[in-house]
């Protein structure tokens, strides 16, 4: 029997016996799915997460009080108890920093009241920002001017709006020079970002920007603020400027040689390790998940394999006594199981990236299909049906073909 006589035998087995092939092949279609779906969803956020959420350029860093991204309650309750940092921390900061090109402070509040008129929108993203904090941001106008030293040294209330605002409280309306009430307080609309569009978790554009010197006026003096800098090149560059940064910082905090600092400096490559090892912790668990569908579904395979062994028994016996051998035997059972968990395979590679574009089309979730995991996918399915069909196989080949021929069921 040749290979591809062996293949279109477990083939119209499979059709034969429709609901027995179908619920054969459930396990590998779930297990191989799972993995496509999972491999799918995790390489595009990846993705996504390096263009639009971390996006702080490669010579950027961000010197906070605690990290942005906390991965254990101990992190964070030990980030709690230390010092704000301070407007005289980023002072000093700027003054020192010799390989920076520019230095910001930030501080924000996600939950912001914003009102026009009879107009209002709540949980807006309410930001204070140093002048600098445009170039290091690398933030955009539309129309109107950024903020200065002038609004920064004079605390005025004036304030840059994205996009959403504008839709929401000015529709057909130009906002510049309007009066808004943030928070109860009234800031006239200097300035309209760059449209930015949306995150895994929110609208980059729901967001109002003030100078920070009137942001701690508002919102209180003891607010820990946000340092960033923006070196003068990459590499040995940015690791210089945020040694110099971490140097002043020690110095200014007591921090003691030998301890660990009390703030957090992160950078664009930092955060992105953190998120792969997190994605790569769900990554490895949903994998084990898979995994134990995928060996269900090889069990399930063997069992109706040596099923088709006794129901071919005659089969078998007429074969070996026109002078097949044991291998012929084994290698056609061995095709036949390796075709059935191929075609599984193949089913759940199409289920796993249908459900994953899927889900994208309905709530936006990025994902990216790839190659390298079909052909994976494709693999492992194939070698689940060698690997579970070879106790079948050797079942078949050591069939006596007198004893296979005397057989009835």
């Amino acid at each position: 029997m040749t290979t591809l006589e062996a293949i279109r035998i477990a083939l119209q087995s499979l059709w034969a016996n429709k609901l027995r092939s179908a619920l054969t092949l459930l396990g590998v279609v779930i297990g191989v799915a799972a993995v496509i779906a999972v491999v799918t969803f995790t390489s595009g956020i990846n993705g996504y997460v390096a263009q639009k959420i971390f996006n702080l350029g490669a010579d950027v860093f961000i010197i906070s009080k605690v990290s942005p991204v906390v991965t254990d309650i101990d992190q964070f309750l030990e980030g709690q108890k230390r010092k704000d940092i301070t407007m005289e921390d980023y002072d000093a900061v700027r003054a020192a920093c010799l390989h920076c090109s520019a230095i910001g402070a930030s501080a924000f509040n996600i939950g912001g009241h914003v009102k026009y008129g009879e107009q209002s929108m709540n949980d807006v993203f309410l930001r204070g920002i140093s002048p600098s904090m445009a170039e290091i941001l690398d933030l955009d106008l539309t129309s109107g001017r950024m903020l200065n030293e002038s609004d920064e040294n004079t605390r005025s209330n004036v304030a840059l709006v994205g996009t959403d605002l504008v839709d929401n409280l000015f529709p057909g309306t130009d906002p510049l020079n309007k009066e808004i009430r943030v928070e109860g307080q009234i800031y006239t609309i200097v300035g309209v970002g760059k449209k930015q569009g949306k995150n895994l978790f929110a609208s980059r554009d729901n967001y109002v920007a003030i100078p920070i010197s009137m942001y701690l006026k508002q919102f209180g003096a003891h607010t820990s603020v946000r340092i960033s800098g923006k070196a003068n090149g990459v590499g040995a560059q940015l690791d210089s400027a945020i040694d110099e940064a971490r140097a002043i910082l020690r110095a200014r905090r007591h921090d003691l040689p030998g301890k660990p600092d009390s703030f957090a400096a992160e950078t664009n490559d930092s955060f992105l390790r953190i998120w792969s090892n997190l994605s790569g912790t769900f990554f490895i668990v949903m994998i084990a998940i898979a995994s134990i569908a995928l060996i269900v579904g090889g069990i399930v395979i063997m069992n109706i394999m040596l099923v088709s062994v006794t129901e071919r028994t005659r089969e078998i016996g007429i074969r070996k006594a026109m002078g097949a051998r044991r291998q012929d035997v084994m290698l056609q059972f061995l095709i036949e199981s390796s075709t059935m968990a191929l075609v599984g395979g193949m089913l759940g590679v199409i289920f796993g990236i249908s459900f994953a574009k899927g889900i994208t089309a309905l709530i936006g979730m990025p994902s990216s299909v790839k190659l390298w995991a079909v052909a994976s996918a494709l693999l492992v399915s194939g070698s689940v049906g060698v690997f579970f069909g070879v106790y079948p196989a050797k079942r078949a080949a050591r069939l006596d073909p007198i004893a296979a021929l005397r057989f009835e069921l």
